[in-house]
């Protein structure tokens, strides 16, 4: 989706939550204003490196536009499965969504390191998938707006080691290495409709 104020793809860095909201508003009326292209579901992808704020940026654009939320951690069977994670996405998520059916999944749950609970995805208006790998080329078709979030790689570890402690450091550096190579290959921060900035002391264009 080309933003229409600029004619391509848009880049803006939201660090604060207000400016968080407006960009989310801004992005909720595209959009809205877009045709479905999963079915009668309009696909939002919000894609980008572990540690960016994807979750956060999510819930504000989910809150703005009354949507469920999926989070591609809750499919992933463990820490090396992104690219093991896309049959589950295709076949359970968006093929149904896409022929107008309910989608399913079941959530990994990282503490037992097993699948869980099955979850249903209804057919709705729009559907927020988040999370590293949920924007690759495989959604192009279906997808009406992929954003991208970053912040430098620094921040991003330091924050992910305040989440989840010190002693998943290994397992952090050895994603970082498994995302950069995915991205790479997949081209997504270049294929992608808008681009946040959410490191500390980036300041919202205008």
């Amino acid at each position: 989706m080309d933003d229409p104020l600029t004619g391509g793809a848009a880049a803006a860095a939201a660090p604060a939550a207000d400016q968080g909201r407006a960009l989310a508003r801004r992005l909720a009326a595209l959009v809205a204003g877009s045709e479905p292209l999963l079915g009668p579901v309009r696909l939002v992808c919000i894609d980008g490196p572990a540690g960016s704020g994807k979750t956060t940026f999510a819930a504000l654009l989910g809150a703005e536009l009354g949507a469920q939320v999926v989070h591609v951690d809750d499919l992933l069977a463990g820490w090396g499965d992104l690219e093991g994670v896309w049959p589950r996405l295709r076949d359970g998520l968006l093929a149904p969504l896409g022929a107008g059916l309910t989608g399913r999944y079941r959530r990994y749950d990282w503490v037992a390191q097993e699948f869980a609970e099955v979850h249903e995805v209804p057919v709705a208006e729009v559907l927020v998938l988040e999370g590293c790998g949920s924007a690759r080329r495989g959604v192009d078709p279906c997808a009406v707006l992929k954003v991208w979030v970053e912040a430098p790689p620094a921040e991003r570890l330091a924050r992910g080691i305040a989440r989840d402690g010190e002693a998943m450091r290994a397992h952090w550096l050895a994603w970082a290495q498994d995302e950069a190579a995915h991205f790479a290959a997949e081209g997504t921060r270049e294929r992608a409709d808008v681009i946040v900035d959410s490191g500390v002391g980036a300041a919202l264009e205008p």
